[in-house]
């Protein structure tokens, strides 16, 4: 089916031709359309463009709207009472033939069980047939528009919970630029938000100030924790002075990294000058109660020693403070050398994208460099092959030469040789011969002497014949020899001149040769150098193709692990703004339903109609949620401290079966209530004890059983354990949901949850396991998880077993004493109205005197005063006098008087601190009545 133009539907067709014909043609149309048209998760609506009549309507739409098919086929779509809001009437559909379509982006429907919901609508004009219909597309947006105005009401609440605190209230991001602040804060920057936002504290103040600022956020950052400062400051809306005391906290993301500071900023100017009105009071009593003098002198003498003792601090806190100067100058020294190593390295880093640009660039003209010696090397390779088959030609030719002017050179230096000796001969022959011609002449002379002196000495005939034959046989044999030298001198003639044309030749062959080899040396010589030069470019070409491609390796490398570490870091970006904006947001709905709960059942309590089991049933409502509250900060706090290594580790031997026993004991109603057995197993061991932590054991199991009653609709929840070799093994198993398989590492990481969609039906901070986790591995041992989805999950985790013998098994006592036993005089000190009043309403209930004072020095004061006091309960955090300076002074005084801290202080160092300087008990706020009852029990039998 395709959508076509209107101007191909100008002809008109009768209206006897409705939904037959055109369901036929829509159901013969496309197989695959139909398909589609019976599974989709929209809804859609088919009906004839001509009359308006439904033709066709899919399975998705019938469900949402909640009619029954047959009663819309059919029918025309104004007479449908759920699509009133999309064509009205017989107009309606006539606007919308020609219009051709509509959309709407949020239109109203009436279901037929009078159910509004919300929906998208587009309709689309197609041919079927030649007959036009008009296609509705719907789409159920109900649950978007709910969603989207739950964020907006979340949003007004807590923008107008911000704005109604009186506190100044702000947040910066860690470079101090502000993202949002209240109303309060505005009137001290005399600016609106919207001013504000985007803009530092040097926008507004003045730069000493700024600097200030500035400074305070730096040291909240560096600390990793809150931190206070008092400060005098000025409004700019009205120029009245405040004297606030002002806390910055500094935020972290998911992993753990800094995003900027929370500051809150709370008013003590009345409290301030009350405290100056309170020592001009003091004063003037000195001077009215000359009684006291001798008191107010030893008050005096202690104050000097705490003066002193204060200057030698203050000289401490001086060096300190000029170290922490020298530190933070080194650390500034530090910072703006990190600043100009970043700002280099971002040069460099800019240097290197620059080079890495410039060497891309080069790369790629190397890269075409390389082609096109590539190409020319092959071309040089071709030629160089054909210059080496020349060459070996020539080579060989050169060989065959080089042989032939070997065997030339050999010929010619026997010729040489022949030609020497037979110049040699010949020269001694020609000397021979001119000897003999010498001699011939001589001869002749003598033959023509002798002839004459024959003819003149005929004596001497005799001896001269003799001589005559002597010499006529040298003559013949002279002749011969002569005869045999001509002969011979005329073959060597012969053979000099055979030689010597042979030698010519062989010269001229010689000299062709030699010009030959003198051309195939130079043309060698030029080759060699061609093919050094060559081999030499290509040795260059070669080396510069590997340094570049063992930088385009690395640069490839790089760029990957680069595009890795960037795909990871978005990743993780990612992952952390979806769990810092799922932490939040879970932990705003964990604050605000137990929060909820206490306001809005506390104001129920001021009904007039109500009656006393709504009282109880409020009351008890009011002290759950209490303690739900309590136990997210407990969580934050503790993983905070995981986080920090500020957990303190006390191994004591431990009974586990009476840990068991306690977790049973506590769990057991909430288990009853929502119908699961609990059970745990000892193996029959009531008596194994291990050395560790106890509180941390109990810490860690409670975690994850509740942890599995609130994953547990029904069915068993089983706890136990069992010894391995040098570790004991703990387990916790449910019939619950179950985790999926790639969640069972991830679940341990903090804020994380099975479950993590703002429609969750659990609750919960998500900090359980990663709390458990922190401590398992603190106390030595490691944490696991097994899980099948629907079949249930079970948490293992061990710890380190060194067998403890123990006596017997310890008895679980339960102390339960009236409040009315109690009677006696309890000075309260607390500077909290509040609390003051809980406090005075609980001991109000039996024959017990309350005397109240504000600070540690009234309390101190009402001690000396006061000698038949019974017992102290000292708020650690007070003006004037902190309770722990109060306490020193009074165990001076009286050091059998017991005395309770009360005080929101609930860190484990902080209350061994608060024991160790006297206190006799401690109390965590809220105080639980229970434990406030048996104390007050305890020291006021």
């Amino acid at each position: 089916m395709s959508a076509i133009d209107f101007q191909n539907s100008e002809k008109k067709f009768p209206k006897k031709q409705t939904k037959p014909n055109v369901l036929k043609a829509l159901i013969a149309s496309d197989v695959l359309y139909r398909r589609f048209f019976e599974t989709s998760k929209e809804g859609i609506l088919i009906m004839d463009a001509e009359t308006g009549e439904i033709v066709e309507i899919n399975p998705f739409l019938i469900d949402l709207l909640g009619f029954v098919k047959k009663r819309i086929i059919g029918k025309i779509i104004w007479e449908i009472g759920c699509f009133k809001n999309i064509v009205a009437d017989q107009n309606g559909f006539f606007d919308l033939q020609k219009n051709g379509t509509i959309r709407n982006d949020d239109l109203l429907l009436i279901t037929d069980k009078d159910q509004p919901i919300h929906v998208e609508l587009i309709s689309n004009t197609f041919l079927v047939n030649k007959k036009k219909v008009i296609q509705w597309n719907i789409r159920d947006i109900t649950k978007r528009k709910q969603d989207e105005t739950e964020r907006l009401i979340y949003e007004a609440r807590m923008h107008t919970l911000v704005q109604a605190i009186p506190d100044l209230i702000w947040l910066k991001d860690k470079d101090g630029v502000y993202l949002s602040c209240n109303i309060m804060f505005e009137r001290y920057f005399g600016a609106k938000e919207a001013e504000i936002i985007g803009k530092t504290d040097y926008d507004f103040l003045d730069r000493g100030m700024a600097d200030s600022f500035r400074e305070h956020d730096i040291k909240a950052m560096n600390a990793g924790k809150p931190t206070s400062n008092v400060e005098w400051v000025t409004f700019s809306d009205d120029g009245h002075r405040a004297f606030l005391d002002t806390i910055k906290t500094p935020m972290f993301d998911a992993n753990g990294f800094l995003i900027g500071v929370l500051g809150v900023g709370r008013d003590f100017t009345a409290f301030n000058l009350g405290r100056e009105k309170e020592l001009q009071a003091n004063v003037r009593d000195i001077t009215i109660k000359e009684q006291e003098l001798i008191v107010v002198k030893k008050q005096l003498v202690f104050q000097n020693e705490e003066k002193e003792n204060r200057a030698a601090e203050l000289i401490i806190a001086n060096k300190e403070l000029a170290f922490q100067d020298e530190e933070k100058e080194n650390r500034a020294a530090e910072l703006i050398i990190a600043d100009e190593e970043l700002a280099f390295q971002n040069e460099e880093k800019e240097n290197r994208a620059a080079e890495l640009i410039i060497a891309n660039k080069e790369l790629a003209f190397q890269n075409k460099e390389k082609e096109n010696r590539a190409a020319e090397l092959i071309i040089a390779d071709e030629e160089l092959a054909f210059q080496n088959e020349e060459k070996e030609n020539r080579a060989a030719e050169l060989i065959i030469a080089n042989k032939e002017l070997v065997f030339q050179n050999e010929e010619k230096e026997k010729r040489a040789a022949e030609l020497i000796i037979a110049n040699t001969e010949l020269a001694f022959q020609n000397e021979e011969k001119e000897n003999r011609a010498a001699e011939l002449i001589i001869a002749n002379s003598e033959l023509a002497f002798q002839n004459e002196e024959k003819e003149n000495r005929a004596a001497e005939l005799i001896i001269a014949n003799k001589e005559l034959v002597f010499q006529n046989e040298e003559k013949e044999k002279r002749a011969a020899e002569l005869i045999i030298a001509n002969t011979e001198l005329a073959f060597q003639n012969e053979e000099k001149e055979n030689r010597a044309a042979e030698l010519i030749i062989a010269n001229k062959e010689l000299a062709f040769q030699n010009k030959e080899k003198e051309k195939r040396a130079a043309e060698l010589i030029i080759a060699n150098k061609e093919l050094v030069f060559q081999n030499d470019e290509k040795e260059k070409r070669a080396a510069e193709l590997s340094i570049a491609n063992s930088e385009l390796i690395f640069q490839n490398k790089e760029k990957e692990k680069r595009a890795a570490e960037l795909i990871i870091a978005k990743e993780n970006a990612e992952e952390s703004d979806k769990l810092k904006t799922a932490f939040l947001q879970n932990m705003s709905h964990e604050i605000r339903t137990p929060l909820n709960g206490i306001i809005g059942f506390s104001s129920l309590l001021n009904d007039e109609d109500i009656n006393k089991e709504e009282i109880k049933e409020f009351t008890t409502i009011i002290i759950q949620s209490g303690k739900r509250l309590i136990e997210i900060v407990n969580n934050v706090l503790d993983i905070s401290k995981i986080q920090t290594g500020q957990i303190e580790i006390k191994r004591t031997p431990i009974l586990i079966n009476s840990i068991f026993l306690d977790l049973f004991t506590f769990f057991s109603p909430i288990t009853n209530a929502k119908n699961i057995r609990l059970s745990f197993h000892n193996y029959n061991d009531e008596s194994r004890t291990i050395y560790s932590d106890e509180t941390k054991l109990n810490q860690i199991l409670t975690n994850l059983i509740n942890n599995a009653v609130k994953f547990t609709k029904s069915g068993n929840i089983d706890y136990g354990f069992e010894i391995k070799d040098d570790f004991i093994q703990f387990y916790v198993k449910d019939t619950g949901i179950g985790i999926e398989e790639e969640l069972h590492d991830r679940i341990f990481d903090r804020f994380i949850q099975a479950e993590q969609t703002m429609t969750k039906n659990y609750e919960g901070a998500g900090l359980g396991l990663a709390i458990s986790k922190g401590l398992v591995e603190l106390l030595g041992g490691k944490i696991w998880v097994k899980s099948d989805i629907n079949k249930g999950t079970t948490f293992f985790f061990t710890l380190p077993y060194k067998l403890v013998k123990v006596g017997s098994q310890r008895q679980m006592n339960h102390i339960d004493v009236p409040v009315k036993q109690a009677h006696g005089k309890v000075l309260v000190a607390e500077d909290d109205w509040t609390s003051f009043r809980y406090l005075n309403r609980i001991l109000s209930k039996s024959d017990i005197t309350v005397i109240h004072v504000e600070n540690g020095a009234q309390a101190v004061e009402k001690v000396k005063t006061t000698p038949d006091i019974d017992l102290i309960m000292m708020d650690i955090r007070m003006p004037v006098m902190d309770g722990i300076e109060a306490t020193k002074l009074i165990k001076q005084i009286r050091p059998d008087l017991p005395i309770i801290a009360q005080t929101a202080y609930a860190f484990e160092d902080e209350k061994n601190k608060i024991l160790s300087i006297g206190c006799d008990e401690y109390l965590a706020k809220p105080l639980e009545y229970d434990k406030l009852n048996a104390l007050l029990s305890k020291y006021l039998q």
